[in-house]
């Protein structure tokens, strides 16, 4: 029978679907050192998230085929080691989505009614009804950024409520937010339009400070922020200053740059502070074990978890010819998925030439994991992302043109249809085993991606190069390389400037100001 060893207290219901199928020892106790002397006898490891399972832990257990994090975060685990040592990962992702979605709708109550003012103001022997007159969310326009599986949840709340509902997110589904009638829009257009501004986005390099002074300024005048997300995405000194002067009527926080958090912000009169009780329901956590177990009996009888998080077995003999097209696909779609204005609305992969002759499934991952890991609340890996896909309602399909490969033996495009109708492709291949973009649209060139990019689309001009070079150049930004593409002399045309470190978004501003540029974007990759 296999062994299963929990280290943090989990659900009961979980725990007890653990017993069915293997001996299960509960150890609250442990040190690192104990974990590792212990960890050879056990098939399955289950933690929360205080317990390290770093890559010495992972070589310590030799028999483990699975680690179960009873939570959604895994930041407490090396992926990578487990992934070099076979170990499946799981996690419980979707557990606390109704918890989180009920807490943004109180926080959002609790904000257009002065509740906690009032309470406080009651305690302390004060009558003050007039001071904490407040405003009724109906008809108000609640702006939700990022649509994943927590924002519908607050959607559907919300609409119920005779809320109007807009909603940003890089790849948002326009038909899947029509039927819980949301309206897709830019982020510019979402702080300009709501009076209800929730975030619902993940950590990473993309959305820290999110909102920062410029985007927080952008908001309407008596506007709230509420923040159930993570703590980064929002500048808290520049919240603190649009408190301060009135530009925002008030804000909500359950999560904070660094827990607890000091300072002025969280005493201040107009906001409603939380100590990260986003999860925090018997009817969260009981899920969270639930699912958690639930991942754990799958891997041990050698099913496929419904969440697992690292990535799937690739053949050694496939893994030569299609891992260079793995990368390319990933940066083919996070491309994408950063120089469109306008929601997409479907997918499709274009496989040319020679590719058609191998395997394309670990392509089709590969694309939805870069689609999705810009815009998740859990770590995307090509076991995830087609679940992740469905949730979201991401519509992707493939076409074959074994004969058709334009001036390449092999070409990988992604085909983007927007919201308007509109396409636009997005083409590479794999030479020397790295990617290269080749297409954009109807724009060739051959460009190696970098972390950092500058692309702009503009009218071929004398001097535009160097202006915006010199422009680039004052805000100490360096560029390692250019690219142009142009459909004819002084006509439309595109160039890439791969960057030595990401620009500031008031560089980018500059250049869009410039004369003659029609669209500039900033891309991270």
């Amino acid at each position: 029978m296999d062994r299963i060893l929990v280290t943090e207290k989990i659900g009961a219901e979980g725990l007890a679907a653990l017993k069915e199928v293997a001996d299960v020892d509960v150890r609250l106790d442990l040190t690192p050192d104990l974990l590792m002397e212990i960890l050879p006898q056990y098939d399955a490891l289950v933690v929360r998230s205080q317990t390290k399972v770093t890559a010495d832990v992972l070589k310590a257990g030799t028999k483990l085929r699975v680690v179960g994090r009873a939570g959604t975060g895994v930041d407490n685990i090396d992926l990578n080691a487990a992934t070099r040592q076979g170990i499946l990962v799981v996690n419980a992702p979707a557990s606390n989505s109704i918890a989180v979605a009920e807490l943004t709708i109180g926080l959002m109550i609790a904000l257009a009614r002065n509740i906690p003012q009032a309470h406080a103001s009651l305690q302390a022997g004060r009558w003050d009804r007039a001071k904490y007159s407040g405003w009724e969310v109906r008809g108000k326009t609640l702006g939700l950024v990022g649509f994943g599986r927590i924002a519908a949840e607050v959607a559907r709340r919300a609409r119920a409520m005779e809320m109007n509902i807009i909603a940003y997110d890089p790849i948002i589904n326009t038909e899947r937010a029509t039927q819980l009638g949301v309206t897709p829009v830019t982020l510019d257009e979402l702080v300009a339009q709501a009076d209800v501004v929730s975030l619902h986005v993940p950590l990473i390099d993309a959305t820290r400070n999110m909102f920062d002074a410029r985007r927080i300024g952008q908001m309407k005048q008596g506007a709230v922020l509420i923040n159930c997300a993570r703590g980064g995405v929002v500048d808290e000194a520049a919240l603190l200053e649009a408190l301060e002067s009135g530009h925002l009527g008030g804000a909500a926080l359950d999560v904070f740059a660094k827990e607890p958090p000091t300072g002025n912000l969280v005493q201040h009169p107009k906001i409603v502070v939380l100590p990260h009780l986003g999860a925090s329901t018997s009817e969260a956590q009981a899920l969270t074990a639930a699912d958690v177990a639930e991942g754990v009996i799958d891997a041990l009888a050698g099913r496929s978890p419904r969440y697992a998080v690292n990535a799937p077995f690739i053949a050694p003999e496939e893994w030569g010819i299609i891992g260079p097209y793995l990368s390319l696909a990933r940066t083919l779609a996070k491309l994408s998925a950063q120089l469109l204005d306008k929601p997409a609305k479907a997918y499709q992969i274009n496989y040319c030439g020679e590719l058609v002759e191998h395997p394309t499934e670990p392509i089709k991952l590969a694309v939805l994991q870069g689609l999705l890991e810009t815009g998740s609340d859990t770590r995307v890996t090509p076991v995830n992302a087609p679940l992740l896909a469905k949730e979201r309602g991401i519509q992707l399909s493939e076409t074959r043109q074994p004969d058709q490969g334009d001036n390449y033996t092999e070409l990988l495009q992604l085909i983007v249809t927007t919201s308007d109708g509109e396409q636009h492709t997005f083409g590479g291949l794999a030479l020397r085993n790295e990617p290269h973009i080749v297409q954009v649209d109807d724009f060739w060139l051959d460009l190696v991606p970098t972390e950092a990019m500058l692309f702009t689309f503009h009218q071929d001009r004398p001097g535009m190069i160097g202006r915006i070079g010199t422009l680039l150049g004052q805000s100490d930004v360096n560029i390692s390389s250019m690219h142009v593409g142009r459909r004819s002399p002084r006509g439309a045309a595109m160039m890439v400037l791969t960057l030595d470190e990401p620009m500031s978004s008031t560089a980018l501003d500059s250049i869009r100001q410039e004369d003659g540029i029609e669209r500039a974007f900033a891309v991270v990759l």
